[in-house]
């Protein structure tokens, strides 16, 4: 039997990515498109077990910084991750230095940057980039924004939305470029999954449409390609994670589909922050 993943959630006590920076590796996935009723409902139904042994403390519902793929992402790289429920100001994990921030507390970690990427290649690190969705396509001008802030950027069509395997072509592809780093290198792995993203109805038998039962199954074939990913994690040491999704999406909610729109259902989304032990030697 495999040994034990165990995480470092925060239970009760805020998370200081000042301390754990730059001594940890940072592992950051974003479930594009993923929405919090459905992660939440997967969660409590035992439909998810992977996600669910990362996630002692299930997911925490917060607010996205922006209602589709490009605005959310700018939002985060820029150190505005979805925000708490609830009174602010909340502290941040990350933050560009700006004058005046009211976000920016004692275990921020505050780069020199106008991106988190930028800002943790100025501390050596090994910034990877791992495409989904269009906007990392690199196909175009505007696909090559975002994976433009990274060192190494990383996307071929079986990485992308119409690819049935994509998550397990992605995990793969992570783990054999973190097998490329020494442990002593630190490494930013950003991984954008892009299968919850229409279309989804590949992964429900039957479906002739994309709907909130596909993407539902979406989320459990994502599930069950993770593991290898942070096993790999494990194996190079303590690592801080970071898995979220970036917006949801509607399926007729309101008479509403898809996102760019402010609906609930595409404003909340799940978060989870947390360490990863490393791998005990015996």
């Amino acid at each position: 039997m495999s040994a034990e993943l165990r995480t470092r959630a925060l239970d009760g006590a805020e998370l200081s990515a000042r301390a754990l920076i730059p001594g940890h590796d940072l592992i950051w996935i974003v479930l594009d498109t993923l929405r919090y009723d459905v992660a939440r409902d997967l969660l409590a139904a035992g439909r998810i077990p992977f996600l669910a042994s990362l996630l002692p403390k299930g997911w925490e519902e917060r607010h996205t910084p922006g209602n589709f793929t490009y605005a959310a992402h700018q939002a985060f790289f820029a150190g505005f991750l979805p925000t708490p429920l609830g009174p602010g100001p909340h502290s941040r994990l990350f933050a560009a230095r700006f004058p005046g921030s009211e976000t920016t507390a004692d275990t921020t970690c505050v780069f020199d940057a106008p991106d988190l990427v930028g800002g943790l290649a100025a501390q050596g690190y090994r910034t990877i980039c791992i495409g989904g969705v269009g906007f990392f396509n690199q196909l175009s001008p505007l696909g090559r924004v975002l994976p433009g802030l990274f060192s190494e950027s990383h996307w071929r069509e079986d990485l992308g939305v119409t690819a049935p395997g994509s998550t397990r072509a992605q995990v793969e592809l992570a783990t054999e470029l973190l097998g490329q780093s020494s442990p002593e290198e630190r490494v930013f792995l950003f991984m954008n999954v892009s299968a919850l993203h229409q279309p989804n109805r590949h992964y429900l038998p039957g479906a002739d449409e994309d709907n909130v039962e596909s993407h539902a199954a979406a989320l459990e074939y994502v599930d069950s390609q993770l593991e290898p990913l942070f096993r790999a994690v494990q194996a190079r040491g303590q690592a801080l994670c970071v898995v979220c999704a970036d917006h949801g999406t509607a399926y007729g909610e309101d008479g509403l589909h898809g996102h760019r729109h402010n609906h609930p259902v595409v404003t909340t989304v799940p978060y989870a922050e947390f360490v990863l032990e490393a791998q005990r030697t015996s």
